[in-house]
């Protein structure tokens, strides 16, 4: 019997995402592969028909897939026993693809939206469950640490805040541990204002704040350093070839949502 599951909002558009990488992993050629995502979606009832329309937001977030799992398979590589903390997890299953690569690895979500990833995915080590907002610095309390390096994980999120809410999610961190590098999703303020996704478009979640790039992220965030940026047209181009060709056009650059990387100034 399939879990039938009731919400909206931005916690809604988890089911978007979880929808696209299970789709990608069924297709031909597929990019990507996370056979825990094509299970989920068989035993959940909801309809998915929006997100299967959607070809944009599902082309989106596979390239962001490709582009992340990238970046952060190359910390975990160089940084052994590492702890990991992926703010908004949603249903996100990196943590399996990751596996054996980190020390431990903490999923931190609102309790609406964990409730729903605990029917789902039983995590008791080394992956955790925090039923917490990334705004509530209680959070940190349920993270064992002892100055190891931290990773934080920030995905498919900065765009439904608004700028106060990302500079204290950030001031959280900073405050909480001591080598810490993030890799944080942003959009572009043009795409805040005249676009949206199809998917989402009835619920209430909607695109609040962008920012251009990683320098003028550091400017509102100044107890971070940029290190530097990953566009997720890097990604796009492993989906579609043909941009190896726009991914030199400057507008496309701009206005396409990045990876940024930061680090704390310890």
């Amino acid at each position: 019997m399939k879990s039938k599951i009731d919400i909206t909002g931005v916690s809604e558009t988890m089911l978007q995402t979880l929808y696209a990488r299970a789709k990608e992993t069924n297709s031909q050629n597929a990019k990507i592969k996370d056979d825990i995502a094509v299970h989920i979606v068989e035993n959940i009832d909801y309809d998915f028909s929006k997100a299967d329309k959607d070809s944009a937001m599902s082309s989106g977030v596979i390239a962001r897939t490709i582009v992340l799992d990238r970046m952060v398979e190359q910390y975990l590589n160089v940084h052994t026993n590492a702890v990991v903390v992926n703010i908004a997890c949603g249903l996100d299953t990196r943590c399996y693809r990751m596996k054996g690569k980190y020390l431990r690895w903490y999923n931190l979500d609102l309790p609406q939206t964990m409730k729903i990833r605990e029917q789902f995915l039983t995590e008791t080590g080394p992956m955790y469950q925090i039923a917490k907002s990334a705004m509530d610095d209680s959070y940190v309390h349920d993270i064992e640490y002892h100055g190891e390096d931290i990773l934080v994980i920030i995905e498919g999120l900065t765009m439904y805040l608004d700028e106060k809410e990302v500079q204290k999610m950030f001031s959280i961190i900073e405050k909480s541990f001591k080598k810490v590098t993030v890799l944080v999703e942003t959009m572009s303020p043009f795409v805040v204002k005249h676009m949206k996704e199809k998917s989402i478009d009835q619920s209430n979640a909607k695109f609040l704040w962008g920012v251009k790039n990683g320098n003028e992220l550091q400017k509102i965030l100044p107890e971070f350093i940029f290190e530097k940026e990953v566009s997720l047209i890097e990604g796009m181009k492993e989906l579609h070839p043909i941009y190896h060709l726009f991914g030199w056009i400057p507008l496309v650059r701009n206005i396409s949502n990045k990876i940024i990387v930061l680090k704390n100034r310890g």
